[in-house]
């Protein structure tokens, strides 16, 4: 099952060729790639791409959402080009007042979708970049093929839409989460953020004509992102 929304689509944001390549990528190590065939959800620029990114470190952000309080820590060394971007677009309120769009209730993948401000599930910020991975994590139960990992509750992670294709949306694991290492791990949730979810868990997936009780679709209780704040 992927994480991945059905197509990542975003667009070359208004300012960003001051910052970009001829090819339309920045000059640093992270590479963001402007994606023009891609329209962006909400117009933002290129974020900044230094020659040293930062790799040490932790960030602080403070999400604030109707169904309470959402407190991420973001890990620059697991994923420094992740966070860069990440901080980036909470600073340019990219996320601010967004809907998370998806939610599922497998027993074996339990997440809640956010970052397009659509609400479509097919939205992002006019770029892409390179995936991160991990590359430490214990491998799935009862998988004999030993290609699925456990994306730990408490896991702040990216969804792409397959290799190198990561842009603004991410997924929030509040149960164990059973996926082969393709998506990067870029922070954890805290335990107010953890009840939170469990929250929004609870109320399960909105049932729709054709399913009555689905596990994997918009949340029953919606959810909205009506603040996200990097403290850093």
């Amino acid at each position: 099952m992927l994480i991945a929304a059905a197509s990542l689509v975003v667009t070359a944001p208004t300012g960003a060729a001051t910052t970009a390549t001829g090819d339309g990528s920045t000059h640093g190590p992270c590479q963001y790639t402007t994606t023009p065939d891609e329209p962006a959800a909400r117009p933002v620029p290129l974020p900044p791409d230094p020659a040293r990114t930062p790799d040490r470190g932790k960030v602080r952000v403070d999400v604030r959402t109707n169904q309470g309080a959402l407190p991420l820590t973001l890990d620059r060394a697991a994923a420094p080009c992740t966070v860069q971007s990440f901080v980036h677009l909470a600073k340019w309120r990219f996320y601010d007042r967004t809907t998370c769009h998806r939610l599922t209730t497998y027993p074996t993948l339990e997440v809640l979708q956010c970052g397009d401000p659509s609400g479509t599930g097919s939205g992002g910020p006019g770029y892409r970049y390179a995936d991160e991975l991990p590359v430490d994590l214990a491998p799935a139960p009862n998988d004999p093929t030993g290609e699925r990992k456990v994306y730990p509750r408490g896991t702040l992670a990216m969804a792409n839409a397959g290799p190198d294709t990561n842009g603004s949306q991410f997924f929030l694991v509040y149960g164990n989460a059973y996926l082969r290492p393709n998506y990067t791990i870029f922070g954890t949730i805290g335990a107010e953020g953890l009840a939170t979810l469990d929250k929004v868990a609870a109320e399960g997936v909105a049932p729709t004509p054709e399913d009555p009780a689905p596990v994997d679709g918009a949340p029953a209780l919606r959810t909205d992102l009506k603040k996200v704040k990097a403290r850093c």
